[in-house]
């Protein structure tokens, strides 16, 4: 059973590839850290599942992928990111929407509105690629000039436990005669093999597996060095310590200022 992973399959007579990932744990960890509510955490688990479906691109060890979302709705947008390693971590902009939380599966049209994604991958220092669509599949489409689909599936309770996290991503290679729309997964909370007969495509094999897991690059040390870039002045304004929170998981760290 998929769990906490990422699968990537191909189908050599129909020269289809699948991408298949469950991010449960990863989602789990950052809607807590957050303290997001039911809606913020939906959306925000869909996003951790895309950037890691995404994520299986990079090549490098050091490469990350960020997916970046500016919204007309009240979510605000998100920010997640993916490493070569398969650690996870991100955020939406807002956290808790009374107006929708308890009241079931949010509706895109209500809480998003219009929308803007960018995707970039980078190294250290130097950007690989970065692509601007009001979608994921048109950022696969015009972006990568791929035929590709992808797929995600959320499902939250209104205590924020996360039941459901994953995404599928299906791609037609350049060669295949196949039609992307053609295969489309009824659902995702079922075994690989489960998913792949869906799609139509039981002879796939089974050609790389990746851990993934939450992880962040926040620490004291780099809480601290934050403080090291104020003045003087601007430092004896501060308290005696100060609470910094990492906007990308949710930790805080308290540190001594020194004023």
């Amino acid at each position: 059973m998929l769990k906490d992973c990422r699968e990537e399959w191909y189908d050599s007579e129909k020269k289809v590839a699948v991408t298949l990932v469950d991010v449960t744990r990863a989602a789990q960890a950052l809607a807590r850290g957050h303290l997001c509510g039911p809606t913020a955490a939906h959306y925000l688990t869909k996003a951790v599942a895309a950037a890691a479906l995404l994520g299986a691109e990079m090549e490098a060890e050091d490469e990350t992928l960020i997916i970046q979302m500016k919204c007309s709705g009240p979510l605000g947008g998100f920010n997640v990111e993916c490493t070569a390693a398969g650690t996870l971590r991100g955020y939406t902009e807002k956290k808790v929407l009374d107006a929708f939380d308890g009241m079931g599966v949010p509706k895109d049209s209500l809480v998003i509105g219009d929308k803007q994604l960018q995707v970039t991958r980078s190294r250290p220092g130097r950007i690989l690629s970065q692509g601007i669509s009001n979608s994921l599949d048109g950022y696969l489409a015009g972006s990568l000039q791929r035929k590709a689909c992808l797929y995600l599936e959320a499902v939250v309770n209104d205590e924020v436990e996360i039941l459901e996290a994953r995404g599928a991503l299906v791609e037609a290679l350049p060669d295949s005669t196949a039609s992307v729309t053609a295969f489309v997964p009824e659902k995702l909370s079922v075994a690989s093999r489960n998913i792949l007969d869906q799609l139509g495509l039981g002879k796939a094999e089974l050609r790389k597996t990746t851990p993934l897991s939450f992880a962040c690059r926040c620490s004291p040390e780099r809480a601290i060095a934050m403080l090291s870039a104020l003045s003087d002045e601007e430092r004896k304004t501060l308290p005696p310590t100060l609470d910094i929170t990492c906007h990308m998981c949710g930790k805080i760290f308290t540190v001594k200022t020194g004023a």
